[in-house]
């Protein structure tokens, strides 16, 4: 999609099969700016200290791809736990479209990690260093100085540090912070694995926010795509008001013509970080940052026009039609199913077994018949502590079984794993199959926390 921009020294999106237009958005200001900045800095500020938090001697968030452990609010997960990871992705899923549905791309403009980190920070230093956008682009255009060379050194020298930092925290989430602790105070010969994680981390944000920036938006990321699916005309979104601001046109004492309330000054182009004309209609590359909203309304005090000829609407709404929340059976049907899908998943959550494990025959064996002439069968159980405490525990077999274990363990140690080898002992009287069903329970503290199904073989005596 092409943006047409109505002011030549506005940013403007690439048009097909040209060379990227590079954005310069002025600096925003406004009342739903302040909103944006301290939700911003409130995510932030979570972002960074999350990973040192530990709940239950566990790390709030951890997400340990490498040594499929994952921590969630101090609770540890295991691959075994795949399903409740499915229902919990699902959840994301359909919140993702019941949010969109109602309030458009809502979350792109204020809660996404990309946004936060370009606007609050790394455009920032930007302003700090360049100057605003018309400074930035006379010093992009201008001749090779050495004032120009010292502040695009001294800008991408810090791009690279705050990337070096967010690479940072980004592993800790990764690994943990004592294992990225290491990392850092140690050798890195010791942990080499760890250091070019830490170097690929650093260069690919430093990428993102340096030189890809906006087309992470407005290309790479396919939620901005699922809005073709997900909105419809009564949907919120940023949106201006063409009943009312069209026909646009300059401020002019002479032209005595009817127009509408836009002036045509530009300003909302000039603000927005996908360079995108919001006048134009619903857009993808529109994230709903709400710069566009901030710099319409300023003008609109200063000529004495009413705000809001950009703000949150639904298509409905800007043609007459009935508002959204007369018409809401989609967000209900949504809203039912994420009910239903987080009953699910936390009845997962709170029924979840602190043990988990399995039972299998020792390899190549079969029955063997002990002196007294019972059947006795060799097994091997793997199991698995996902509480986060150590855990004493006990096995028990069911009626007409026995169990003699070969290598006693008693306590299951905090995220730890233990084997145990056994046997189960029966009278063959008491076997009418020559496979026989049976189960073996796990207790701590005499209380039955696990029970593991498995199979004994012996001829049957009946």
């Amino acid at each position: 999609m092409e943006a047409v921009v109505n002011n030549s020294e506005g940013p403007v999106l690439p048009s097909k099969g040209k060379k990227r237009n590079w954005i310069y958005a002025k600096k925003p200001s406004g009342q739903l700016y302040n909103y944006r900045q301290w939700v911003g800095y409130g995510l932030l500020l979570f972002l960074f200290i999350a990973p040192f938090i530990k709940l239950n001697g566990n790390p709030f968030l951890m997400f340990n791809i490498v040594e499929r452990k994952f921590s969630i609010f101090g609770n540890i997960f295991f691959p075994q736990d795949l399903h409740i990871f499915v229902f919990g992705m699902l959840i994301i899923m359909v919140g993702i479209v019941l949010f969109t549905a109602i309030f458009g791309r809502v979350w792109c403009g204020w809660t996404c990690p990309q946004t936060i980190f370009m606007e609050l920070i790394f455009r920032r230093i930007e302003y700090l260093i360049e100057g605003d956008w018309t400074q930035q682009k006379k010093l992009n255009e201008g001749p090779n100085t050495d004032a120009r060379a010292w502040k695009k050194l001294l800008k991408h020298s810090i791009f690279l540090l705050i990337s070096l930092f967010i690479s940072n925290i980004f592993l800790s989430y990764i690994i943990g912070v004592d294992a990225l602790y290491k990392i850092i105070t140690e050798p890195i010969d010791a942990h080499l694995g760890g250091f070019i994680a830490m170097i690929v981390f650093t260069l690919v944000f430093y990428g993102v926010f340096a030189h890809v920036r906006e087309i992470v938006c407005t290309t790479i990321c396919p939620y901005g795509r699922l809005q073709g699916v997900l909105l419809d005309d009564q949907s919120l979104t940023v949106a201006y008001n063409e009943q009312r601001g069209e026909p646009r046109g300059k401020l002019s004492k002479k032209d005595e013509a009817a127009k509408g309330d836009c002036v045509d000054c530009g300003l909302c182009v000039h603000v927005c970080p996908t360079g995108i004309d919001i006048r134009n209609g619903v857009q993808l590359e529109c994230v709903n940052c709400t710069a566009c909203v901030d710099a319409c309304d300023t003008v609109m005090d200063k000529i004495g026009k009413p705000k809001r000829l950009i703000g949150f609407y639904s298509l409905g709404q800007i043609e007459g039609k009935k508002d959204f929340k007369k018409n809401p059976m989609r967000q209900i049907l949504y809203s039912i199913i994420l009910v239903l899908l987080t009953g699910v998943f936390l009845f997962l959550i709170f029924s979840r077994a602190p043990i988990d494990g399995t039972v299998l025959r020792a390899t190549g064996s079969t029955y063997q018949t002990q002196p007294d002439g019972r059947i006795s069968n060799l097994y091997t159980m793997e199991v698995l502590n996902k509480s986060g405490r150590d855990i004493p525990f006990e096995l028990e077999a069911n009626d007409n079984f026995d169990i003699q274990i070969v290598n006693k363990i008693d306590t299951l140690h905090k995220d730890g794993t233990a084997k145990i080898s056994f046997f189960l002992i029966a009278d063959k009287n008491n076997i009418s199959t020559y496979k026989t069903n049976t189960r073996v329970h796990i207790f701590s503290n005499g209380e039955e926390i696990k029970s593991l199904k498995t199979t004994f073989i012996c001829p049957p005596g009946k």
